[in-house]
């Protein structure tokens, strides 16, 4: 192993292993850490996860790993959370009554709003379109179709949303991202080869 793995955050929230398969498929070199020092002190780090808000958020808040990915966004590394990990990131989430999150972006996690013949959870591919352009995006065309599974999604400020998907009649944010933290409420682990062009991107996202 590098003297510099990437860091994959465990704190028991599912998809950890298909995230970590995914990163191997692609060489890269990845670790998982449940440790809040070593987290911290990441200079690439992942921020996965499945779940609900609060359980996730009393994990984070009592083993200190929330204020270790804090740190981590704020010495300007590169950090890319997925489904919950995209939603955490978020000032708060309507899930479980309303739930406090890590505030790294402005905006909350919205449960999708009920139509006749729509299924919630929203589970399985959609298109992604691309509204701006980042590097995670190199060499992926916009319209490409990635996997989600998730009732919740978020609702930034337009500047920081680079892309979006609709389901039913509902348009929402599927990538969103500020300076040096990018996070997809899809599932890159999961969608293929276009997936793991992505994950692959931002491995070499340089800051």
């Amino acid at each position: 192993m590098s003297a510099n793995p990437i860091i994959v955050v465990d704190y028991n929230a599912g998809n950890l292993t298909s995230v970590m398969n995914a990163l191997a498929r692609i060489g890269v070199d990845a670790k998982s850490s449940r440790d809040a020092d070593e987290i911290a002190k990441a200079t690439r780090l992942i921020f996965p996860g499945v779940g609900a808000a609060a359980s996730a958020m009393e994990t984070l808040t009592r083993t200190g790993i929330g204020d270790a990915i804090k740190a981590v966004v704020k010495a300007g590394n590169p950090v890319l959370g997925i489904c919950i990990g995209c939603q955490i990131i978020l000032e708060e989430s309507e899930e479980d009554g309303g739930v406090k999150t890590l505030g790294l972006i402005p905006g909350k996690a919205v449960r999708f709003k009920d139509e006749p013949g729509l299924k919630i959870p929203h589970m399985g591919w959609n298109q992604v379109n691309f509204t701006r352009e980042h590097p995670i995006m190199k060499g992926i065309r916009s319209g490409c179709d990635f996997y989600y599974v998730h009732s919740y999604h978020p609702v930034v400020p337009a500047e920081y949303a680079f892309a979006e998907t609709t389901y039913g009649t509902q348009t929402f944010q599927g990538l969103i991202g500020k300076d040096n933290l990018i996070a997809s409420q899809f599932h890159q682990e999961k969608s293929g080869d276009v997936g793991l062009a992505m994950l692959k991107n931002f491995c070499d996202w340089k800051v």
